[in-house]
């Protein structure tokens, strides 16, 4: 369940804030030597400033496929390409670009939720498994019956934490 409410903050990760962040590149793979490559593997990503991501490629000869990956990815920043690293300027958010990141961010937080319902399940699985291989018993299970819904409980609500805490970001100005 832990790794279902990292997973979802690392998604969080990746939606755009209005300040240049490294890791809203993280998704993006790049075509190098007719692999998909992630672009953290090829360059360098740093902030020069809040509104500023800079791309310096370990290979420069790899400047047009990081460039060409950026322009065909989701995150809606277009590359700037001077011969030796590539620059993109993150620009201010509408209001209605911050609904639409709110939106991204809350689909994120449902596949999380389900992510760790998913895990619930398995492990109420594992358990009517051991009271029908009379392994524990009845009373025994209602306990771990509860006790794994008290664990959902627990992350789901560390995720709906996370998504409130993504939300006023996102919609700050």
């Amino acid at each position: 369940m832990q790794n279902a409410v990292d997973a979802t903050k690392r998604a969080f990760n990746t939606i755009r804030t209005g300040r240049a962040n490294a890791s809203l590149l993280d998704k993006i793979m790049v075509e190098y030597y007719g692999s998909p490559t992630p672009l953290k593997s090829l360059a360098n990503v740093s902030t020069p400033d809040a509104s500023t991501l800079m791309v310096q490629p370990f290979d420069p000869s790899s400047l047009s496929d990081i460039e060409r990956a950026i322009s065909m990815s989701d995150v809606g920043l277009v590359p700037n390409n001077d011969g030796k690293l590539i620059r993109l300027n993150i620009p201010p958010l509408t209001s209605e670009r911050r609904k639409e990141f709110v939106k991204v961010a809350s689909k994120y937080a449902e596949e999380g939720r389900v992510s760790v319902r998913n895990v619930r399940r398995d492990g109420l699985d594992v358990f009517k498994k051991q009271e029908k291989d009379s392994e524990i018993s009845e009373d025994e299970f209602r306990d771990l019956q509860d006790e794994v819904q008290t664990l959902t409980d627990t992350y789901t609500a560390q995720i709906d934490q996370a998504l409130k805490a993504k939300e006023e970001d996102i919609m700050t100005v």
